[in-house]
C-alpha cells in the first residue's frame, strides 16, 4: 500500500482544513487506517484512527470533539475533517496503515510522506 498524504496549509485559529490521504493497492479496505502528527521537537504523536471496516473510531484526547476520521473504501481514501483548530495543532500530519488497530506509531505498515499544517494565533 502506497500513501500519498495532501490537503495541509495555514489557516487561522478557529478556522478549519480537511487532510485527505490517497492509498494505492487493491488490499486498502483490509487496513486500519490512522493519522499521527509530528510537531517540531516532538515525538509523532496518534491522532484518530478508523477500523478497516469504517465501524470504529477513535481519537486522541487533544482532538476530541474538533477532528472527525473518515474513509471511503471504493475510493481508497481517507479523510480528517478538522475543527476549531488551536496553534498547537501546527504540525506535520501523517496518515498511516495497518493491520493491528493500534496507538501505537510502530504498529503501522504504511506511511504517506506527511502534510504540514500550521495554525496561526
Amino acid at each position: 500500500v502506497q500513501l500519498q498524504a495532501s490537503g495541509g496549509g495555514l489557516v487561522q485559529a478557529g478556522g478549519s482544513l480537511t487532510l485527505s490521504c490517497a492509498a494505492s493497492g487493491r488490499t486498502f479496505s483490509s487496513y486500519h487506517m490512522a493519522w499521527f502528527r509530528q510537531a517540531p521537537g516532538r515525538e509523532r504523536e496518534f491522532v484518530a484512527v478508523q477500523t478497516w471496516s469504517g465501524g470504529s473510531t477513535s481519537y486522541a484526547d487533544s482532538v476530541k470533539g474538533r477532528f472527525t476520521i473518515s474513509r471511503d473504501n471504493a475510493k481508497n481514501t481517507v479523510h480528517l475533517q478538522m475543527n476549531s483548530l488551536k496553534p498547537e495543532d501546527t504540525a506535520v500530519y501523517y496518515c498511516a496503515a495497518g493491520r493491528v488497530l493500534a496507538f501505537n506509531k510502530d504498529l503501522y505498515t504504511y506511511w504517506g510522506q506527511g502534510t504540514l499544517v500550521t495554525v496561526s494565533s
